[in-house]
């Protein structure tokens, strides 16, 4: 029987969809990461379930999260950003 190889599979991964998803929001450009870290997950099951700006800082990080904030969004543009991000990574993030 063949070994799974980890590595192999993670460079595959980040091969089809990279390191970083990106969004655009007015002429602003942010990035969330394609994979989660064990630590990054364990801060994430912390978070209330209804802590939408803690689950956006954790992922874009202070500095873009800051930059993030002076926009004028609506939850319902939060809503579309995390379903699209959740499709294309395969992270499922914001769904029940």
């Amino acid at each position: 029987m063949a070994r799974f190889d980890v590595n192999a599979a993670r460079a595959q991964r980040l091969e089809a969809i990279g390191t970083n998803w990106s969004f655009d929001l007015d002429q602003d450009t942010f990035e969330l990461p394609t994979e989660l870290t064990r630590a990054t997950a364990k801060a994430l099951r912390e978070l209330d379930d209804n802590d939408v700006d803690g689950l956006l800082s954790l992922l874009m990080g202070a500095k873009q999260f800051a930059r993030f904030e002076k926009h004028d969004i609506t939850m319902q543009d939060i809503a579309a950003i995390l379903d699209a991000y959740g499709k294309e990574t395969g992270l499922g993030l914001g769904e029940d």
